[in-house]
């Protein structure tokens, strides 16, 4: 059945009542495409998107929940199977089938994991706010301000923000139950994916059951920053995530080479334990096109962690993480992303309005024009350039 309703028929099947010949039947209405439709760059905040739990996809539901909210005004009154047609199209445009075929293996992967799996603290997979963040973190939450985060955290280099975010006790809990996890995984010799290739050692939180705790956590303690400071990246439209736990010390990673994140918004928390070094350091944000380009010298952070505070920035930000000389140091981290962002990168004009090298050519380019108008006005008798 089409997408209007109209029951399609095979070419050269019979119709009529087979009494005489049969006049030719007009072809069936084309089926509608919105394959060339744009997402709305700004959300319909009227429309209350359907619900998508019972839906059988490779894309977690909530990616469509926040995507209908995007979608052009012909697609807002189709049947939620069109709906779901669309938005797997516009998904499919950054996931190729191969990653598609690889997110579909990794639900099989994570769902045999959960069902073996038994957590040691069953209060960290709800959260639980009071329990989890330092009063400071939340009344700034809570107050939804932008002068209410300025007023706790701090911003030691454009882009990069830094505040106290999680109590010791949680720390102290998810430590013990990251511990848990890699002592049941040896045991029972269950070979687990690790948080990305260039981390040896860690473990993907989601993978064991923290994939719901970790949706809130965004959408209620990370989005209302995301929306004030990264706008221009996708921070009020986050929307899907990758959360893990990384470690660095003797006989694990001891540091993390110079990259971008895959990913829209960064949260990078640090669990403990005690160590020395493993000192981020950041070196400016860039594009695709200007990964590789040389760092300005008021690009230049160096930040050493604290344990319990969190550090936030643009995925895109080039960073890194020094040798930990010594102890041992665990990092939980949230990747957050958009997938609105990334369909609209696609139509993105020659300079993008975040990436620092993007600018710099831009006001280039701006000054070169003034200079040749002001030349060709002096050429053409219009003024002295003295």
């Amino acid at each position: 059945m089409s997408l209007e309703g109209t029951v399609e028929r095979r070419e050269g099947s019979p119709a009529g009542n087979g009494n005489g010949p049969v006049a030719k039947q007009p072809a069936p209405p084309a089926r509608p495409t919105y394959g060339d439709r744009r997402l709305r760059l700004n959300p319909n905040t009227e429309h209350k998107p359907e619900r998508y739990d019972d839906v059988q996809s490779e894309y977690d539901s909530v990616i469509f929940s926040s995507l209908e909210r995007h979608l052009p005004p012909s697609m807002l009154d189709v049947s939620r199977d069109a709906k779901v047609e669309f938005m797997k199209e516009i998904l499919s445009r950054y996931l190729p089938e191969g990653e598609r075929n690889r997110v579909q293996r990794h639900k099989e992967y994570r769902k045999k994991l959960m069902s073996a799996y038994q957590p040691l603290h069953k209060e960290l997979y709800s959260l639980h706010p009071s329990a989890f963040f330092v009063p400071s973190f939340l009344k700034a939450i809570n107050d939804n301000t932008e002068e209410s985060f300025r007023n706790f955290l701090c911003e030691p280099s454009p882009g990069i923000y830094t505040f106290p975010m999680f109590q010791p006790s949680f720390c102290e809990l998810l430590l013990d139950e990251v511990e848990n996890f890699e002592k049941w995984v040896s045991t029972v010799k269950f070979k687990i994916m690790r948080p990305n290739t260039m981390n040896k050692y860690g473990a993907v939180l989601d993978d064991f059951g923290l994939e719901a705790m970790l949706n809130k956590l965004i959408e209620e303690f990370v989005s209302p920053l995301a929306k004030v400071f990264f706008p221009d990246v996708g921070g009020s439209t986050l929307d899907s995530h990758h959360g893990f736990v990384v470690e660095y010390g003797k006989d694990k990673d001891v540091e993390l080479g110079f990259h971008v994140d895959d990913a829209e918004v960064t949260l990078n928390v640090c669990l403990g334990i005690d160590f020395f070094g493993g000192d981020l350091f950041f070196r400016g944000i860039r594009c695709d096109k200007h990964v590789n380009t040389e760092t300005q010298p008021e690009e230049i952070l160096d930040y050493s962690h604290v344990p319990g505070q969190a550090v936030l920035h643009r995925g895109r930000h080039r960073h890194g993480a020094r040798p930990t000389t010594s102890g041992h140091r665990i990092n939980m981290l949230l990747w957050c992303r958009s997938s609105l962002f990334r369909e609209m990168k696609k139509y993105q004009k020659d300079f993008s309005s975040w990436c620092g090298e993007c600018q710099r050519e831009k006001k280039e380019r701006q000054s070169q024009s003034v200079a040749a108008t002001k030349l060709a006005f002096f050429k053409a008798g219009g003024g002295s350039n003295t």
